[in-house]
């Protein structure tokens, strides 16, 4: 008889490792997934051209409905089927409707939610974050009657936010505590460029401040307050100011959790019985935003579920590119550096390019490239690979060499 999976968890990181199991070992489990959400798999990272109109629902699914059937996969979905509990002495994984199902591994995927913060009349209608399908048809159907969207938060996400709603006809102001965008992912130099770009299609900034108090119409949003004293119009206020894992399913069961769920190199949760990937585990102090670590994750765990023990997890530099139509942005590693490190930097304003590179000794260890992405991945991989660089070293900045003949 063959081993019961059951996945909590329809996104991502839970459907990666499954697809994965099943090219492994596609004879070795009976398999069911419980998702909160009533959808098949979605690509979450491409719910930005959902909101601006490029590519609707259907587009954006990894695994449609057929692809559960065809893969003989059971699929529990929607609100009533999300999960509530889990006996870990019977092995048993309860939803919120009753339905239950035995497993002999279970891999806990529920991901992360948005961080919404508790700023003085926030509990009315129009404030929301930007996570799920369901969070960009409110946007989409708000959008087309209403007129002011306020971002809260000037990072990749909040961004996206921005420039969808702005694709959709509204007025679009951008709040940021910092004083410049993306600060964990650009410099001020290279946040600079950006922050031009988009004021130049019409997006308003305010950085350096915050709202400190939501007004409303009618229990509507109508107005936010700025920590500043400025008073900005709004009929809908974005939150885009981090995530945090949802690991309250896995405290109520008794795993191990710090701000995420403890996870060894091998996936396991503190019950060996029980795996965990994605943006809710924690391994080796370390959380996961980004989707090229949570596929790596995805891999390990699914060869171990297939019996390959020596497969283990080890966190890999992870590129950031922003998805907004006519900006090139790309970022990786340590571009801040130390006084060991030594910067090169080219920029052009005329032409909108700026390239920063970061080395300790003759490494590569952080790289910003604006305007220019053309060799990005070149980039990434001296950076993943800390490929000795002193045979190119001044021409470095001029994009890809082949080393053997550089040499």
């Amino acid at each position: 008889m063959k081993l019961k999976l059951v996945v909590i968890g329809n996104g991502m990181a839970g459907m990666r490792t499954v697809d994965e199991l099943i090219q492994t070992a596609p004879d070795r489990y009976d398999i069911t997934v419980f998702g909160a959400e009533p959808h098949g798999n979605y690509n979450r990272i491409m719910l930005t051209p959902v909101l601006f109109g490029a590519k609707s629902v259907a587009d954006i699914m990894i695994h449609d409905f057929d692809w559960y059937l065809k893969n003989r996969v059971t699929l529990y979905c929607g609100p009533d089927k999300a999960v509530v509990d889990v006996d870990r002495e019977r092995r048993c994984v309860i939803a919120h409707d009753g339905t239950c199902a035995f497993y002999d591994k279970l891999l806990i995927a529920t991901g992360s939610l948005p961080l919404m913060l508790d700023i003085p009349g926030r509990d009315v209608e129009g404030v929301l974050g930007f996570r799920d399908i369901a969070d960009v048809e409110t946007m989409i159907e708000k959008a087309a009657s209403k007129r002011h969207a306020v971002i809260l938060g000037g990072g990749l996400l909040g961004l996206e936010a921005a420039n969808g709603l702005l694709q959709r006809g509204m007025q679009v102001s951008v709040i940021n505590r910092a004083d410049h965008l993306l600060n964990r992912q650009l410099d001020h130099k290279a946040a600079a460029f950006l922050q031009r770009q988009l004021a130049d299609k019409g997006i308003q900034f305010h950085l350096g401040t915050t709202i400190q108090r939501i007004d409303n119409r009618d229990r509507h949003i109508s107005a936010v307050e700025l920590s500043n004293g400025e008073v900005l119009p709004a009929d809908m206020l974005i939150m885009s100011t981090g995530i945090k894992p949802n690991i309250s399913l896995a405290k109520r069961i008794g795993l191990d959790c710090q701000h995420g769920i403890v996870v060894d190199d091998r996936m396991r949760t503190s019950d060996p019985a029980i795996f965990s990937v994605g943006e809710c585990v924690q391994h080796r102090g370390e959380l996961f935003g980004l989707v090229a670590p949570v596929y790596e994750q995805a891999k390990v765990c699914a060869q171990q579920l297939a019996g390959q023990a020596d497969s283990q997890f080890k966190t890999l530099s992870s590129a950031t590119m922003l998805k907004v139509t006519g900006i090139d942005l790309f970022s990786v590693g340590d571009f801040e550096g130390d006084s060991e490190c030594q910067i090169l930097q080219l920029i052009d304003h005329g032409l909108g390019i700026y390239k920063k590179i970061v080395l300790r000794g003759d490494i590569v260890i952080g790289v910003i490239l604006y305007g220019d992405t053309s060799d990005s991945a070149w980039y990434l991989n001296l950076v993943k690979d800390k490929t000795p660089i002193s045979a190119i070293r001044d021409r470095l900045m001029f994009g890809r060499i082949p080393l053997a003949r550089a040499a």
